[in-house]
């Protein structure tokens, strides 16, 4: 008869912690032990958390297995953006990235292994979807990433790798391990879920107890035009779209950002900024401006600076809440829609 394979403790949001030391025969504050030693301390193995009882240890490294992800590359920008090449267990990679901007850390991190939406501007789908990545493999995406800067973690978004609402569980399970003060402590606001526009998860977001912010990925409010750049979200049109936005925003108050990547030809005409503009005008929200960032074999050029400026300006006469995204990271392949789970040589 085979001995049943340890499970692995990536898997396990703060509640299945406490529900696993529970299981072992501990009681709950044990699980919080637990969740500081694998996500603030970020120990590689269960002998180095000397404050759990050697007799504990031993039945958790029966039970459960715990391989910290190998980093694979570090890249560093001219603009101090650092982009971090990380493999698992299985060998699957991922790449998430760090932005300092004074004391303050951002960190951009993947939550699946490719992506299966197929953005036309991205470069992530172009591998096609892998897998879902754990809630322990994205914490310890940003636990690492923080540790390299030797700074805390101000923020995190899910804006790296993969569609974080086709893998709900367990990116929300993520968000609750850096949430927790034992965790990485990143205060629930500071933390960002982007998506697509997968309508169910926004709904399941509106009910989350935590106030965590959502960014919807929009880049046109032109049916047409989104369904020929974003054709995996052709089955949720922008008018349900835009419903389920107002009744996130009643249901937590809270304004989402609209993301929209300026791309030359395709969604900066007159026509389709005066389409932005009615959907996203007379209810709270945000349009944050992301001039198109090279991706090869994109066919996709961002406008001119100056068209840019046109364009956010005439957001904001119409009363429209508008920023424009700095560029970090480009030189490294760092910033939107650049991240792949591919190894560079150096010098390629």
């Amino acid at each position: 008869m085979s001995e049943t394979p340890p499970k692995d403790i990536a898997a396990l949001d703060p509640a299945g912690l406490t529900e696993a030391v529970s299981a072992l025969g501990m009681p709950a504050y044990r699980g919080k032990q637990l969740l500081a030693w694998l996500y603030d301390k970020v120990v590689s193995g269960f002998d180095a958390m000397t404050d759990l009882p050697a007799a504990f240890r031993d039945s958790i490294a029966e039970t459960y297995s715990l391989q910290l992800p190998e980093l694979v590359e570090t890249q560093r920008s001219s603009d101090g953006t650092r982009k971090y090449l990380w493999r698992f267990a299985d060998s699957v990679m991922v790449e998430s990235v760090g932005i300092p901007v004074g004391d303050r850390l951002t960190v951009c991190f993947s939550t699946q292994a490719g992506c299966a939406m197929g953005c036309r501007f991205c470069a992530t789908g172009e591998g096609g979807f892998v897998r879902d990545l754990l809630p322990g493999e994205m914490t310890w995406q940003v636990a690492l990433v923080a540790r390299d800067f030797g700074m805390r973690a101000s923020n995190a978004v899910a804006m790296g790798q993969g569609e974080p609402m086709r893998n709900y569980d367990a990116t929300l399970g993520a968000l609750r391990l850096m949430n927790a003060k034992e965790g990485l402590g990143i205060g629930a606001r500071h933390l960002t879920v982007s998506t697509c526009g997968v309508i169910p998860g926004i709904e399941r977001l509106a009910r989350e107890p935590e106030q965590f912010t959502l960014a919807v990925s929009l880049h046109s409010a032109v049916q047409k035009t989104r369904d020929r750049i974003m054709p995996s979200v052709k089955k949720w049109p922008l008018e349900t779209l835009q419903s389920a936005l107002i009744d996130y925003t009643q249901r937590t108050g809270r304004r989402p950002t609209l993301e929209f990547a300026l791309i030359a030809g395709e969604n900066d005409s007159p026509a389709e900024v005066s389409a932005l503009v009615a959907f996203a005008r007379g209810w709270m929200c945000h349009v944050n401006l992301i001039p198109v960032n090279p991706v090869t074999g994109a066919n996709a050029d961002r406008p001119s600076d100056a068209r840019i400026a046109e364009i956010a300006n005439s957001l904001s006469a119409a009363g429209v809440e508008t920023t424009v995204r700095s560029e970090r990271g480009t030189d490294i392949d760092a910033a939107c829609g650049q991240l792949t789970q591919r190894h560079r040589p150096k010098g390629a």
